[in-house]
């Protein structure tokens, strides 16, 4: 049975043909091939990968939008590329593709890095085969079925009266800060995770946490778990090996923040509705 995710993506299993042009992710390494448009770019729509005579490593079948089939790809190796057409970095295009093209983006880059490394099985090591029904890859021999991996991580703004807390992360573009967020571990549940991560980044105590929202993050194959929490104590102590910087800021002083996809900005943007609401 088709398995719905929004209005117009569709989870099906791999038709026998199209006649219509199919939507194409396609990645070279780390690397998404988009087409130039006047504004921003797009993925490249064409009926068949076999046409191009491209290097084709390994191809996934993703579902339709808009009623378009819709494939991941590796290729290989370089190759020549028509014209308008260009490689980028999934996170470069994050902001210049539309929305439901970078959600699709992220899904497919996750989908071929599992097909990538689940080749063999970790139990025994026989070469694993594909479902045709279903995302994973079964052992012929032990029978160990193996699905695309998801790891959970946290993320949390953190209010001190009329301020929050933001951070910048040695790895962000030039003058960026953002709010906390980290990964769990096993055996943990999110609340402790966020006590946890808080305390060993920054050193302050929360209180009333309440679960704000959710968004799949490809960077690397994250579901991001968005809470908001109110500051209950402590002094602001930075652990250097994570972050570089900390502050309170108030919302009309605001640092450089994430763009507006992320789930970050959404809940930065919240707070910042929240105190023009209240008028402080």
């Amino acid at each position: 049975m088709a398995k719905k995710r929004n209005e117009r993506f569709v989870k099906g299993t791999l038709p026998e043909s199209h006649t219509a042009p199919a939507y194409w992710f396609i990645f070279k390494e780390n690397l998404i091939l988009v087409k130039e448009e006047e504004i921003g770019v797009s993925i490249p729509a064409f009926y068949s990968i076999e046409e191009t005579g491209w290097p084709v490593a390994r191809k996934q079948y993703l579902g339709t939008w808009q009623e378009h089939h819709s494939y991941v790809v590796e290729v290989s190796q370089d190759m020549l590329l028509p014209s308008g057409m260009k490689w980028t970095g999934l996170r470069q295009a994050y902001g210049q593709l539309a929305e439901h093209f970078f959600s699709l983006a992220g899904e497919a880059i996750q989908i071929l890095d599992w097909d990538r490394t689940h080749q063999f099985c970790g139990r025994c090591a026989t070469p694993t085969i594909p479902s045709l029904t279903e995302y994973s890859r079964k052992c012929p021999n032990c029978g160990l079925s193996n699905y695309p991996r998801l790891s959970p991580a946290v993320i949390v703004l953190i209010q001190r009266d009329n301020q929050i807390l933001l951070s910048r992360s040695p790895h962000f573009p030039p003058g960026m800060y953002s709010i906390q967020a980290g990964f769990v571990e096993p055996g943990e549940s999110l609340e402790e995770a966020i006590h946890r991560e808080i305390m060993e980044e920054v050193g302050v105590r929360l209180k009333n946490v309440r679960y704000f929202g959710s968004q799949p993050w490809p960077f690397p194959n994250s579901l991001m778990i968005g809470f908001t929490a109110q500051y209950a104590g402590g002094e602001l102590t930075i652990d250097k090996t994570e972050i570089e910087d900390a502050a309170w800021y108030t919302a009309d002083k605001l640092p450089n923040i994430p763009p507006r996809l992320s789930i970050a900005r959404k809940l930065i943007d919240w707070y910042i509705r929240k105190q023009n609401t209240s008028g402080k």
